[in-house]
């Protein structure tokens, strides 16, 4: 777990120090005013909005969100990337056994909940016409997932199907229908 942790704070730590560059406001409708401490904290109603700005703003996925918001990991997936994200949605949440999430909510749990979300972040961009029959993705959290094609669609585990693809300025997130679970 402290591992997982080591791992996203050194890509967070590489991704600010790559990205410092000063915010401009112009007279349009960007506006700098920041809400939290990091890029998640920048309102930009014109730009392409990144991986957790896209996830805030579909209502489907909220519990991934809160998780997000409750493990620290925000401003991390708020910077330059580029990340591919594998998104469960709030139905797919809903498949786990009755008080797991909110068990994983807790703060004592958070290194646990890092280690879930780090098992659906990958550091770099795979379309889906890159994925193939048996490819291994090793993920934030050090552990990799398997993709398996069938009938021409991939397979994440086994058991996610992907139900959407959105591109993000940092990266695509593709929504997927189960929650990722590492072994």
């Amino acid at each position: 777990m402290k591992r997982s942790l080591l791992i996203l704070g050194m890509i967070g730590f590489a991704l600010v120090s790559c990205n410092k560059s000063e915010a401009t406001t112009s007279e349009s409708s960007t506006s700098t005013e920041s809400v939290g401490h990091g890029q998640d904290g920048i309102q930009d109603d014109d730009s392409n909005p990144n991986v957790v700005q896209l996830a805030a703003k579909t209502p489907e996925l909220s519990t991934l969100v809160t998780a997000v918001k409750a493990a620290g990991l925000a401003t991390s997936l708020s910077n330059a990337g580029p990340f591919t994200v594998f998104a469960p949605l709030n139905s797919a949440f809903d498949k786990l056994p009755e008080g797991t999430v909110e068990g994983l909510l807790k703060p004592d749990k958070v290194d646990d909940l890092s280690d879930i979300l780090g098992y659906h972040t990958y550091v770099g961009v795979i379309k889906e016409d890159q994925m193939s029959d048996g490819q291994s993705l090793g993920m934030v959290s050090g552990k990799n997932i398997k993709i398996t094609m069938v009938d021409g669609k991939p397979l994440i585990n086994g058991k996610a199907k992907i139900v959407q693809t959105v591109p993000a300025s940092n990266g695509i997130v593709y929504v997927i229908d189960e929650v990722l679970l590492p072994e």
